[in-house]
């Protein structure tokens, strides 16, 4: 470890203020000398012993320490020593990054929370015209937080709740403000009833759209189930051609690799309702392209028209369901509503490599600072 004396570098202030009644002044108290850690020069480790004043107040007679820029909120560490740690953190765990540098677990988790509440800070609340909600599963057992986002600025503005109720819901709205409600016109959700309920109450003049990609996996689940059926129904010989290609059967063509591609081929020419099946779902993937919202519903009722003497009867549920939500479907046709609707799946998936990567978080207030600030720009 190699120690370097400051006493005046660094740009030590010669006078303070004084936080309480803000009066410049000179007189000094006494001094303490801290030892500062820094970066590191290669595998040595650099701390900075610096000599820090305390002065007293002319007007309220308290005793003050003098701030310097460089230093951060915890004053053992540099600022940019912070920064160094901090970003590690956005990509590896706390205890990896406490056993690279050296330094306590709790420490590291503090300086990362201390930098990513700067952050907030500096982004501020913001005023959203189109939000996604969806909601994150903290732990087994139905423990569920609700995440609200900002899809024109592409980050998560909102974390919390105690579940996924219509009253947890209205805990954001309150938050937001009644003038910054105003602003919001769209909002995407899947069709859970209570956040439907929630905005409608609190955001009457908004529109609802439903996510492409929630409504796609109801639509797969009914596959799936058309697959078992088959699979069921079929005798010994001919279940080999199903057995082991859900995967292959639920994905789409294009994610499909070659290989993928003859196995699919192989499946839908040796069983024609799944062939039937797997087609229509592809079909069905087309109403979120129509310009127009007439020629969607059109589109709907085509795709609908063609399940008779189908008998595929988890296709039948999920087209009353669809039926029932078809206005929050249809809204993504208008021009004034064409979002990216895959931001607030991709969030969700980023929050879950944040808990994997950390075995589970059992502070919730470090996931909420991790989760609003993974999309913000560093410092």
């Amino acid at each position: 470890m190699q120690r370097r004396v400051l006493s005046d570098l660094f740009g030590v202030k010669k006078k303070t203020v004084c936080c309480c009644c803000g009066v410049a002044h000179r007189s000094y108290y006494d001094k303490k000398v801290r030892r500062v850690r820094d970066l590191s020069c290669g595998e040595m480790r650099i701390c900075l012993e610096v000599e820090i004043r305390r002065v007293q107040c002319r007007r309220c007679g308290k005793v003050k320490r003098e701030e310097l820029e460089w230093l951060s909120r915890n004053p053992f560490y540099t600022k940019r020593f912070t920064f160094f740690v901090v970003r590690r953190c956005r990509s590896m765990t706390i205890q990896d990054v406490a056993k690279e540098l050296k330094l306590d677990w709790h420490t590291v988790k503090e300086l990362d929370k201390q930098y990513m509440e700067k952050q907030l800070q500096r982004t501020g609340v913001p005023a959203p015209g189109v939000i996604g909600i969806d909601e994150v599963s903290l732990r087994k057992g139905h423990t569920y937080r609700i995440v609200v986002s900002d899809l024109e600025r592409k980050r998560s503005i909102w974390f919390g709740g105690k579940d996924r109720s219509e009253e947890s819901l209205d805990m954001f709205y309150e938050w937001l403000g009644q003038k910054k409600i105003k602003k919001i016109r769209l909002a995407v959700m899947d069709m859970w009833k209570a956040f439907e309920k929630s905005t409608r109450k609190n955001v009457p003049g908004a529109a609802l759209l439903y996510d492409k990609f929630h409504v796609m996996r109801h639509l797969g689940e009914a596959l799936d189930k058309i697959r078992k059926q088959e699979y069921a129904r079929l005798k010994r010989k001919d279940r080999s051609f199903i057995k082991g290609h859900k995967d292959t059967l639920l994905s789409n063509w294009e994610n499909l690799t070659i290989d993928g591609r003859k196995a699919l081929k192989k499946l839908l020419e040796a069983n024609k309702r799944l062939n039937i099946a797997y087609l229509l779902r592809e079909s069905f993937g087309q109403l979120w392209s129509y310009q127009s919202e007439g020629w969607a519903r059109r589109s709907f009722e085509s795709w609908k028209t063609s399940l008779k003497w189908q008998r595929l009867k988890p296709y039948e549920k999920f087209t009353e369901m669809i039926e029932r939500h078809g206005d929050g479907i249809a809204a993504y046709s208008k021009a004034e509503n064409k979002v990216s609707l895959g931001f607030v799946e991709g969030l969700n998936n980023k929050i879950r490599v944040i808990q994997r990567r950390a075995y589970g978080l059992r502070d919730e207030e470090y996931l909420r600072l991790k989760i609003l600030t993974c999309m913000l720009p560093e410092i």
